[in-house]
């Protein structure tokens, strides 16, 4: 697929209809003519449709990247909330590094994922994180990494495009930062106690991911993190996290705020201070 393809579901103009409420209209999709979202009288100003929005994020990708670094590049589209919410992670195999632990290798590429919403139901979003290849486990990096933007005040896309210029960089010191994770060795009685300490409820589940990755990876903090990926990238059999079914298109925007749950963890005083230690 090109860079510049929208998927048609996603690839439609925006209007608004005013409800019987006064201060609500309806968001419409143009394509089909349906209403798919209730938003405030004021939302409409400045929103752009999807595909307007992701075709100017992969512009400045195109812009600011080398041929080499986006040969091969892939992407995956998500969506929710009858696709007032849309997710792009786009895979860059060129731009990788690899991890070694005593027990393991494996190679990270960078991603860049991009959010957007037609809906009220995100802010213009832009991160940039990694994707383990032994795995296929997404790792999102912290806070720091995003670019934020609300709905209704527009997208900064020269920042943007600034952000992507030094992200090789930036990815470079991101592996550094995971490999010395991949260097420290963790205590299994240390890394329970700290699971219980970030989320008690949460805390067996990842405490058996830990194990299970610890057996291919080894006892280090790297292992941990993946434990961590694991719950952010599974929702079935294989990590025993499985998504309630809320009988609602909402899956896609659940399993994105398991990375920003991921997120918080690494940056949390628990992790830090077991990583430090």
């Amino acid at each position: 697929m090109p860079l510049d393809y929208i998927p048609e579901n996603l690839d439609f103009d925006v209007t608004f209809e005013p409800t019987r409420i006064v201060d609500k209209q309806y968001v419409i999709n143009n394509n089909t003519g349906e209403p798919i979202a209730i938003v405030g009288k004021d939302f409409s100003r400045g929103v752009r449709s999807h595909g307007d929005f992701y075709r100017d994020i992969m512009g400045r990708v195109t812009d600011n990247l080398s041929s080499h670094e986006i040969e091969g590049a892939s992407i995956v589209w998500r969506d929710a909330h009858n696709n007032g919410w849309a997710m792009m992670d786009m895979t860059l195999p060129n731009m990788k590094h690899t991890i070694v632990t005593p027990k393991h290798e494996t190679e990270i590429a960078q991603r860049i994922i991009a959010l957007h919403g037609v809906d009220g139901t995100c802010s213009n979003t832009v991160l940039f994180g990694a994707i383990d290849f032994f795995c296929t486990n997404g790792m999102i990096r912290g806070e720091h990494d995003k670019v934020r933007r609300k709905n209704t005040s527009g997208f900064n896309l020269d920042r943007f495009g600034e952000q992507v210029q030094k992200s090789n960089n930036d990815f470079k010191n991101y592996h550094a930062q995971i490999q010395r994770w991949a260097n420290k060795s963790l205590y299994v009685g240390d890394v329970k106690a700290m699971l219980e300490s970030l989320d008690k409820g949460k805390a067996d589940g990842l405490f058996k991911l830990y194990n299970q990755e610890a057996a291919v990876r080894g006892n280090n903090g790297f292992a941990l993190y993946s434990a961590f990926t694991n719950y952010a990238s599974y929702a079935d059999e294989r990590n025993g996290f499985k998504l309630r079914n809320t009988g609602k298109d909402t899956a896609a925007k659940n399993m994105w705020e398991r990375e920003e749950k991921v997120t918080r963890w690494i940056e949390s005083k628990p992790f830090r201070e077991l990583i430090a230690a």
